[in-house]
């Protein structure tokens, strides 16, 4: 069991929190969905309750350890000013003269958010000095950043062997995401039906392999798909391929008849020459994708099929999308497949990442039972990996 911020004393302590505010900005640098930042808000008032003075930590974007305007947290800074209504305050560094001024001079109730961690080189080479220059600021860690938890990073993993099962803890959010992934693999309500999508097979074979004893039934969509669909002999024109992987391919097929698992691929498609807003498309079955065309959506048929698959399901989880949703021509099967596993009366369970993109533009996330807030973490989760950052703050450890 992963330790709780409930089960150590933080009471008036100085308490680091690890947040992910990687949160999507317009051009403008305006935030366009915050529920990153909501999310991790029932801690932080958990800690302020508790007459904490607390240090909020984050990366946002892939910043190349330097600084650059567009990465900058201050926008993060001012929507969670505005969201906890209570005295926030801005480092411009991180473990500059700005930070540490900063830092030793927060009172009780009052919360500093530090400049993106990713400004510094040490943070993505999980550099000791680094942890220990963010672990000197405080008394307690708190770990409540799911999505970067699979990666071993200075103020995600380094960081923890500067504290002890007294003084370290998941943070509620990240407690949430790793028991609800833990018990949905471990005793899923049955029929159990997974929806895989996105673009590649490579970055989700080891979580189909680690699926398919547990499911009734695995879905698979996306640019994925045409793997499978040359792997059973079908010419799928330009579309996405991953040659290196029809055997893989072949053999999940293979394992899914051996568990007793029902296997589905999209029947047909929205073709197109090329993958923009303007190009011209057909809609046809897997086998007559034409000569230099590529399937980049799930056809109304599949769609269907799909739907009929999901009717009977008590648990769906659902992990990449159906085609290329960001382009509004090749979003419908996406859209119809969320609308489909949001009507399910199970439970709704959907990776982070693209596929909570999705389920935000169809207008469906109220009715889900679980969205994640980590992509590739709730991947790796459902890989059977243990995680860098969840590792440390296990009980059974130190």
């Amino acid at each position: 069991m992963i330790r709780s911020i409930r089960e150590i004393d933080i009471a008036n302590k100085k308490v680091f929190i690890r947040c992910d505010f990687n949160v999507p900005l317009d051009e403008f640098l305006n935030i366009t969905d915050d529920r990153r930042i909501r999310s991790a808000i029932q801690t932080i008032r958990y800690c302020l309750d508790n007459g904490c003075s607390i240090v909020v930590a984050s990366h946002l974007g892939r910043p190349l350890g330097v600084f650059e305007k567009k990465y900058s947290l201050e926008p993060v800074f001012k929507r969670l000013t505005r969201i906890l209504n209570c005295k926030v305050k801005f480092a411009n560094d991180v473990i500059g003269t700005d930070a540490k001024n900063k830092v030793s001079s927060l009172q009780a109730g009052e919360v500093l958010v530090l400049e993106n961690l990713r400004f510094e080189k040490g943070e993505v080479e999980n550099s000791k000095k680094f942890a220990k220059e963010l672990a000197n600021f405080v008394d307690i860690y708190i770990n409540d950043a799911f999505g970067v938890c699979h990666r071993a990073h200075a103020s995600v993993e380094a960081i923890t062997q500067y504290f002890n099962k007294t003084t370290s803890a998941a943070g509620f959010l990240l407690q949430k995401e790793v028991e609800f992934s833990r018990n949905l693999l471990k005793s899923p309500a049955r029929p159990f039906v997974a929806v895989v999508g996105g673009s590649k097979v490579s970055g989700k074979l080891k979580a189909l392999v680690n699926l398919l004893p547990r499911i009734d039934k695995l879905i698979i969509g996306g640019g994925m798909a045409f793997t499978f669909l040359k792997a059973q002999g079908y010419d799928v024109g330009n579309s996405l391929v991953e040659d290196n992987l029809i055997q893989e391919a072949l053999k999940v097929i293979e394992e899914a008849k051996k568990q007793g698992v029902k296997f589905y691929l999209p029947v047909d498609v929205v073709a197109a020459q090329t993958c923009s807003q303007d190009s011209e498309v057909k809609f046809v079955t897997t086998q007559e994708i034409p000569k230099g065309w590529m399937g980049l959506d799930i056809g109304p048929a599949t769609s269907r099929m799909f739907r009929e698959v999901l009717h009977d399901a008590q648990t769906i989880l659902w992990n990449g999308p159906m085609g290329v949703f960001e382009i509004e021509k090749f979003a419908k099967g996406s859209h119809k497949i969320s609308h489909a596993i949001s009507e399910a009366y199970g439970t709704t369970v959907i990776g982070g990442g693209d596929t909570a993109d999705v389920v935000a533009r169809a207008g469906d996330a109220d009715d889900m039972t679980f969205i994640s807030t980590g992509g590739g973490a709730s991947l790796e989760l459902l890989e059977g990996k243990e995680l860098p950052g969840v590792k440390p703050l296990n009980n059974k450890e130190k």
